[in-house]
């Protein structure tokens, strides 16, 4: 039921986002071409993968060559997308969505690395921009919240200056739940733990579901455990399986798992599906939800 397309490449350089603009564009966030100032980030067409348009970062009103990381969208026609240019173009950049033009760009502020990260998501109710800046790319792990109306980081955490020790607890994944009061993320002993947006004072609360695990610090060749909401339910992958938490205490209700195919590199949720990208060549599963029953 799955029809391959066209694949689509941006001058062949790395990919490291991709998203849907609508049901017809695709949007492709990739490392720079060395030497070319035409961007890191560009809309195809998700039918025949024909190149719709580029865009641009400017600084001092001229365009510069940057790698676009990761992306986000908010309810309205903003795009955004982590930066990181050769010079001072370090940070967040905002286009719009219908013309394709920078509108904004926030400069990444001392202690703030934005133009890594490893994640953003919008927060509709918040109006704010969560920003997530992960192990392994950076030694020291932030999140924050940016609110572009004043240029501001409303909200922040760091585990900079928290001692390093053989069981130390490297947040790999993050990801605001849906009632945006909280900040769910993962480490590489299938931890969860718990960020409250609403007090800049505090750590992580953890919540330990893996006391029988072997706790050994993945290397980088490892496929990076990951976390997801939808529905109101939480979805976090480890190793070959999805886990399934429900309610306000992410009670574990399910597991998904393949016997083949090996670990699993990432995951997306769209509709009543789950659609699963394992690490072996080839191997692709799509979990569906079973249609309710006929009364």
């Amino acid at each position: 039921m799955l029809d391959e397309r066209r694949p689509v490449s941006l001058d062949h350089s790395q990919v490291n986002d991709v998203a849907y603009l609508d049901e017809s564009t695709l949007l492709i966030a990739a490392r720079e071409r060395l030497g070319k100032c035409d961007g890191g980030m560009a809309a195809f067409s998700a039918v025949s993968g024909d190149l719709q348009h580029r865009f641009r970062v400017v600084h001092d009103r001229q365009a510069k060559s940057f790698t676009a990381g990761a992306l986000a969208f908010d309810q309205d026609s903003t795009i955004f997308a982590s930066c990181k240019g050769r010079f001072n173009e370090y940070g967040i950049g905002l286009w719009d969505r219908a013309t394709g033009e920078q509108t904004n760009f926030f400069y990444e502020p001392p202690g703030c690395a934005l133009g890594d990260a490893d994640k953003l998501q919008w927060l509709d109710t918040t109006n704010a921009l969560m920003v997530a800046t992960l192990f392994p790319k950076t030694d020291n792990c932030f999140i924050g919240l940016l609110d572009f109306r004043d240029k501001n980081v409303v909200w922040s955490w760091s585990d900079a200056g928290i001692a390093a020790s053989l069981d130390d607890k490297r947040v790999l994944h993050a990801i605001a739940m849906e009632d945006e009061r909280s900040v769910c993320v993962i480490n590489q002993y299938d931890d969860l733990g718990f960020l409250d947006l609403r007090s800049n004072a505090g750590g992580v609360r953890w919540s330990s579901r893996s006391k029988f695990m072997n706790r050994k610090v993945p290397s980088e060749e490892s496929c990076y455990p990951k976390l997801a909401t939808h529905g109101g339910q939480l979805f976090s992958s480890m190793n070959d399986s999805i886990s399934v938490f429900s309610g306000p205490e992410c009670v574990l209700t399910s597991t998904l798992r393949r016997s083949h195919g090996g670990a699993i590199c990432d995951f997306s949720i769209g509709g009543d599906r789950l659609f699963a990208l394992h690490n072996e060549e080839n191997v692709f599963d799509v979990w569906e939800t079973p249609p309710p029953p006929i009364i």
